[in-house]
């Protein structure tokens, strides 16, 4: 729970990026918790990364697990908008998919720290991120949904789980990512995302038409 209260003067300058105090805390606990694990992350590391005193944290978060749920949060809350705008779109379905796989997997190959690693935390399995978990499941249902009109049930739960490799490729294969470039990446995951499900036409097209949705969905 973020609270509202006017925090005490900070102890030097500005450290972190992010236009309120609540976002130089998140991304200061973004770095740590990828670096060090959630348990091994106290609030008085996180105050100090972001240069105020602990007590100032706790007027904008009320607990650590408030801070981990924030970030959780933002790993899924644009994918799902986008997906729900994507699943009332006429566009054709191959393209519609093809958007958002490709979305899904810069996002989480091109964001400032590798929020996705904070999913494989085990303290995220418990029942008080249930509201996180509700609208991951949510995403993971979106995506079947788009898969199975692209190519039917027989491999319609896929999709989800290959966008999610972009959380280990960033880990794993951190300078091939870097040299080729989020992008790249995440177009080679949106075209064998496409071939898994069964599509056979030409992926080429169906690169432009997602983009032009992309755009679409941006600027609206």
């Amino acid at each position: 729970m973020t609270t509202s209260k006017r925090g005490r003067p900070r102890l030097t300058d500005r450290r972190r990026s992010g236009a309120t105090p609540e976002e130089e805390i998140l991304d200061a606990a973004a770095e740590l918790f990828a670096a060090n694990g959630f348990a091994r992350t106290s609030t008085r590391a996180i105050a100090e990364a972001v240069g105020v005193r602990q007590a100032s944290l706790y007027h904008h978060f009320a607990t650590k697990d408030d801070i981990l749920d924030s970030l959780l949060v933002r790993t899924v809350d644009t994918p799902l908008r986008l997906a729900h705008w994507l699943s009332a779109s006429e566009h054709p379905a191959a393209q519609r998919l093809w958007a958002m796989a490709w979305f899904d997997a810069h996002q989480l190959l091109a964001s400032k720290w590798n929020l996705g690693v904070l999913l494989q935390l085990p303290e995220t399995r418990d029942p008080k991120f249930a509201q996180f978990f509700g609208k991951r499941s949510a995403l993971r249902a979106a995506y079947v949904e788009l898969a199975r009109d692209v190519g039917g049930d027989l491999h319609a739960r896929l999709p989800f789980h290959f966008v999610e490799a972009a959380i280990q490729l960033r880990v794993e294969e951190a300078r091939w990512v870097a040299d080729v470039g989020p992008a790249a990446v995440a177009c080679g995951i949106a075209d064998s995302v496409l071939r898994t499900v069964g599509y056979v036409g030409d992926v080429g097209g169906v690169r432009a038409g997602g983009a032009a949705l992309l755009t679409e969905f941006e600027n609206q």
